[in-house]
């Protein structure tokens, strides 16, 4: 089974994917230089493990990794818009600055859930680093908390997208480009 084969057309190569994270490490490590701490990163695990990689490889500054797993899709590709946290977090973020870093915005359900359990936990603030940002889909209105900033990768199209961590059923994550999948292996 060639994975490519299902892709209807690559949204974003690897190339410029690489070159986006870059970008993005950078941001974030001038918003932070001058920081009294260093942020504690927390990716949402399993869909940001590529790109919480990339990017934390790419930050020059001293911080802490952590994950966080919450579940909205199943094997689905619609969010339920119920999300459940099905393990958390070992570092304490009481009074930390955290840096969420998720695959896909898409509702923003997942993200408010995960930016309340962190706020109820004792983030002095919480950013979100979010590889794709779909608007497009967006119920629920995002609110950071404290001093938190939003990074974006790329803004996506109301597509079925895979690869670079993404998945459809488990399968598709370690394609290096992020495409959409033709209708007829999800449907």
């Amino acid at each position: 089974m060639s994975l490519d084969s299902h892709i209807e057309n690559v949204l974003w190569s690897q190339d410029q994917i690489q070159e986006r994270v870059a970008q993005i490490a950078s941001q974030i490590t001038d918003d932070f230089k001058a920081a009294p701490d260093p942020p504690l990163i927390v990716g949402v695990a399993t869909g940001a493990f590529l790109f919480l990689a990339d990017l934390v490889r790419k930050i020059r500054l001293p911080i802490s990794v952590d994950l966080v797993r919450a579940q909205s899709y199943g094997s689905g590709t619609v969010s339920n818009g119920a999300p459940t946290i099905s393990l958390d977090l070992k570092l304490d973020v009481k009074g930390k600055h955290v840096i969420l870093v998720e695959d896909i915005v898409d509702t923003g359900c997942t993200l408010s859930c995960l930016i309340a359990h962190l706020e109820s936990k004792g983030a002095s603030s919480v950013s979100v680093c979010a590889f794709l940002d779909k608007a497009v889909r967006r119920k629920v209105h995002i609110e950071l908390v404290g001093d938190g900033k939003f990074y974006k990768g790329f803004e996506c199209p109301d597509y079925f997208v895979v690869g670079y961590g993404m998945d459809f059923a488990e399968l598709y994550r370690n394609l290096p480009y992020v495409g959409v999948l033709k209708p007829e292996h999800y449907k």
